[in-house]
């Protein structure tokens, strides 16, 4: 049996572009300085919250808040942060619900799921937040239990 031969052929280096555009969607330094007392109403005029309920929302005195009120000024990321999810969990229950009035009422009814009751105060923490969530989640596909 005769070998064949062949040629060396030169494969030549491809690189890998990823698209920088991507990475430049949500710059998260931007959302977290840039969210003051201003932006915080925006989201509070959709419920009816009194400042003692936001404040333990927030885990913020009632006097910390008046502050941020009079200054204007610009929350801290621990903030930012709660109030982002809270906000998610809002238009989550406006969508649910039909309305922000609904949700509130809803909220305010203190409505019962498997883990236990839900309430106000289940938004102080990431754990009663993903509850609320979870809950609206099943009333969305009927599973009420």
């Amino acid at each position: 049996m005769k070998s064949k031969k062949y040629k060396n052929t030169v494969i030549e280096s491809q690189s890998l572009v990823e698209p920088e555009a991507m990475y430049e969607l949500q710059k998260p330094s931007k959302i977290i300085s840039g969210l003051n007392f201003n932006d915080f109403q925006k989201i509070a005029v959709k419920v009816d919250f009194i400042q003692k309920e936001w404040a333990e929302i927030l885990h913020l005195s009632e006097r910390t808040l008046q502050r941020y009120a009079h200054d204007n000024s610009s929350f801290n990321s621990n903030v930012v942060d709660r109030l982002i999810q809270i906000k998610k969990v809002i238009q989550r229950g406006q969508d649910v619900f039909g309305s922000y009035e609904r949700f509130n009422l809803w909220l305010r009814g203190n409505p019962y799921m498997l883990e236990g009751q839900l309430s106000i105060h289940s938004l102080s923490s990431i754990e009663g937040i993903n509850n609320v969530l979870t809950q609206l989640g099943r009333i969305e596909h009927g599973i009420l239990a």
